[in-house]
C-alpha cells in the first residue's frame, strides 16, 4: 500500500532528473500504472511501474537510444498507449535527445498527418513495441530510420545518463492541426517543467495528494503533460488506460475515479456529453465519485450547459459540482495557461451576441435567446496573460474581446524547422502594456471579474455582411435545430460567395441512430437554417448532412473545420446527401 501523504518534491531542471529522485527517495511506491480491457465488459488488467522499475527502463532504453545518434537528434514515439509510451518519452529525454509523441500507424484516418509530421521532424530512431513493430515496419517502408523496440531493451543495457541541459529542447509538439497543417512546437526541459509545476499549483495539487487519472492520448499535449509530466514532477500516481476503451465504454474512466481517492483528471467537452448519454443506471449502481478533486475540461471554449449536464447525471454517485475546473491552453504554451481552481462555483457569463460579434463583452440575461453562455477559465498561475488587439497591437481593458497573448516559463522555444517570430515574439505597441516578447495565440477572448473567457479562434471567424460569426456558437445552435444532427461533430465555417465576399457553411454528420435513406434531409435542413437565421442573424447558403465519421478530426479528438472547408471545396461531399444551397 502507498502512504496517502505527498512526498517532498525538490526543484529538478529535468524530469529525468525528478524520475531518478523518486528511485531513490521513494523507490516502492507506484509511479506508472496502465489499465488494459482485453474483453468488453472487462474491468480492467492492470500492470504497474514503480519508481525504481521506471528508472531502471529509462536507463537501459535511454542507452539504447544513445547509441548512434547524436544530442538533438528527433526520437519519433510510435508506441501504443501504456507504461512502454512513458518510459520511451522518458528515456528520448535522458538520452539528451529530442522526442516527438505520436502514435501507431493503425491509428485510423491519421495515416497522411502522420505520414507528413514524420518527414517534418526527420528522425533518426523511431521507439515501438512488439506488439507494434510490424505495423510500424511496414509504413516506414525501406531506408527509413532505425527501429527501437522498447520492451525488447534488456534491464542490464543501462547506464548513469548525462543530465539534459534545462534550455535544450526536450520534445516536438506538434499541434492538432484544427486550423492549419500540423507544426512542432520546441518545448524545452525547462518549459515542461516550468508548466508541470504550474499545473499543479492551479488545481492545489502541490502541497495535497494526488492521482492522475487519464485516458487522454499521450501525443497530445494535455496527456502527456496531465498523466506524465505532472505526476512525475509530483512524484504521484498516474493511472492510464487507453481512449478507444474510454469511447467502447465510458464508464471505466468513472470506474477508476472512484478507485483512486484524490483522482484529477482532464477530457474535452466532448467526453462530459458522452457519460452523460451512454452510461447506464446499472453502471452508475455502487459508484462512488464523492473522493475526485478536479475535473478539468479545455474545451473551446468551455459551455456551462455541459457541466451541468454532467453533474446533475452523477449527483447522486457524490460528485461534487466543484470538481468541474474550465480550463485554457495551447500546445505552444506547453499546454497549461489558465483555469478555475477545484472546489469553487463554476463561473458563468452571459454575453449579449450583437456586442460580441461586435468586440465587445456585454451581460445579457441568461435566459435571453439571443445570449451567449460560457465559462469563466480563471487565472493564470506562473505566467502572464494580457489581452490585445490584433491589428493594432494595442492592449484592451476588460470586457473588450481580442487576441489572447501569453508570457511566462512555460512558453515554447518557437516551431521545428519554420520562421515562428510573428507569433512567439510578438510585442505591444506600446511597450509600457506588456515589456517583452509574447505569444500570440490566435484565440479571442477576454476579461471579465478577474477571469479569462474564450470565445473562440482568429482564423475560425465567419464574417458575413461586415459581421463576425463564432463558429461554435453557430454549431451550437444547429445541433440543437434537429435530433438527426449529431452532436459536435460538425463543423461551421465561411466559404467564398458569389459576390466575391465570404457566405456561411454547416457539414454536420447526422446521428448513428438514424438512417441517412430514411432521413427527410430538406426538413432537416430548413430546421438548421431556420434556428441559426433566427438565432444569429445568419443566412446559410449551404447545409450538408453526411454519414457518421465523414466529418474530419485532429489527432486530439477535435472536429477539424479547416479539414472540412477544403473537403467541401474540393467537393468531396458532393456525392453525400445534401440540402443545397440557398436559393
Amino acid at each position: 500500500m502507498d502512504s496517502r501523504r505527498p512526498p517532498l518534491a525538490p526543484a529538478c531542471p529535468t524530469l529525468p532528473e525528478y524520475v531518478r529522485h523518486w528511485a531513490e527517495t521513494t523507490p516502492d511506491r507506484r509511479a506508472f500504472t496502465f489499465v488494459e480491457h482485453p474483453a468488453q465488459h472487462s474491468r480492467g488488467v492492470h500492470r504497474t511501474l514503480t519508481w525504481r522499475r521506471l528508472d531502471v527502463r529509462v536507463r537501459a532504453l535511454a542507452a539504447r537510444l544513445a547509441d548512434g545518434t547524436d544530442p538533438g537528434d528527433r526520437v519519433a514515439l510510435l508506441c501504443p498507449q501504456g507504461t512502454e509510451y512513458v518510459t520511451a518519452f522518458l528515456a528520448a529525454l535522458a538520452a539528451g535527445l529530442v522526442a516527438v509523441p505520436l502514435y501507431t500507424p493503425g491509428l485510423p484516418g491519421h495515416a497522411d498527418r502522420l505520414a507528413g509530421v514524420l518527414a517534418d521532424a526527420r528522425p533518426s530512431v523511431v521507439v515501438t513495441t512488439s506488439r507494434t513493430r510490424d505495423e510500424v515496419r511496414d509504413f516506414l517502408g525501406t531506408g527509413g530510420p532505425r527501429i527501437v523496440v522498447a520492451d525488447e531493451v534488456p534491464d542490464d543495457e543501462g547506464r548513469e545518463p548525462v543530465a539534459p541541459d534545462a534550455g535544450a529542447t526536450a520534445y516536438l509538439q506538434y499541434t492538432s492541426g484544427s486550423t492549419r497543417a500540423p507544426a512542432g512546437v520546441e518545448i524545452s526541459h525547462g518549459n515542461v517543467v516550468a508548466n508541470a509545476r504550474q499545473a499543479l499549483s492551479a488545481y492545489g495539487l502541490d502541497t495535497r495528494p494526488m492521482t492522475s487519472v487519464g485516458w487522454l492520448p499521450l501525443y497530445h499535449d494535455m496527456g502527456l503533460v496531465l498523466s506524465v509530466a505532472a505526476p512525475v514532477a509530483r512524484g504521484a500516481l498516474s493511472v492510464l488506460m487507453d481512449p478507444a476503451a474510454f469511447l467502447h465504454e465510458p464508464v471505466r474512466w468513472l470506474r477508476l475515479l472512484a478507485a483512486h481517492p484524490d483522482a484529477v483528471s482532464a477530457a474535452p467537452n466532448f467526453a462530459y456529453d458522452y457519460c452523460v448519454a451512454t452510461v447506464t443506471a446499472d453502471q452508475k449502481e455502487g459508484l462512488r465519485l464523492d473522493k475526485v478533486t478536479a475535473l478539468i475540461n479545455g474545451s473551446e471554449p468551455v459551455r456551462p450547459g455541459t457541466a451541468d449536464r454532467f453533474h446533475a447525471a452523477f449527483a447522486d454517485q457524490g460528485l461534487a459540482p466543484g470538481t468541474h475546473c474550465p480550463s485554457y491552453g495551447l500546445a505552444e504554451a506547453t499546454v497549461f495557461v489558465c483555469a478555475a481552481r477545484p472546489g469553487e462555483p463554476l463561473s458563468r457569463f452571459a454575453l449579449d451576441r450583437d456586442a460580441l460579434a461586435a468586440g465587445k463583452a456585454l451581460p445579457a440575461r441568461p435566459d435571453d435567446p439571443r445570449a451567449v453562455l460560457l465559462a469563466g477559465c480563471g487565472t493564470p498561475a506562473g505566467q502572464r496573460v494580457r489581452i490585445a488587439d490584433p491589428v493594432s497591437r494595442a492592449l484592451l481593458s476588460e470586457g473588450e474581446v481580442g487576441e489572447i497573448w501569453v508570457q511566462g516559463p512555460n512558453v515554447g522555444r518557437g516551431y521545428w524547422n519554420r520562421d515562428a517570430e510573428e507569433v512567439f515574439g510578438a510585442e505591444f505597441a506600446d511597450a509600457a502594456s506588456g515589456p517583452g516578447r509574447w505569444l500570440r495565440t490566435g484565440d479571442l477572448g477576454t476579461v471579465m471579474e478577474g477571469q479569462l473567457v474564450v470565445t473562440g479562434r482568429l482564423k475560425d471567424l465567419i464574417i458575413v455582411d461586415g459581421r463576425n460569426h463564432y463558429p461554435q456558437d453557430v454549431e451550437a445552435t444547429a445541433q440543437e435545430a434537429h435530433d438527426a444532427v449529431r452532436r459536435d461533430r460538425l463543423a461551421a465555417f465561411a466559404a467564398p460567395g458569389g459576390t466575391g465576399g465570404e457566405c456561411a457553411v454547416v457539414v454536420a454528420e447526422h446521428a448513428r441512430t438514424a438512417l441517412l435513406a430514411e432521413l427527410d434531409v430538406a426538413a432537416v435542413a430548413r430546421a438548421v437554417r431556420g434556428a441559426v437565421s433566427a438565432r444569429h442573424g445568419l443566412r446559410l447558403a449551404d447545409v450538408v448532412l453526411v454519414p457518421p465519421g465523414t466529418v474530419p478530426r485532429t489527432s486530439s479528438g477535435k472536429v477539424s473545420r479547416a479539414q472540412t472547408r477544403a473537403r467541401y471545396l474540393e467537393g468531396a461531399y458532393g456525392g453525400r446527401a445534401r440540402a443545397g444551397a440557398a436559393g
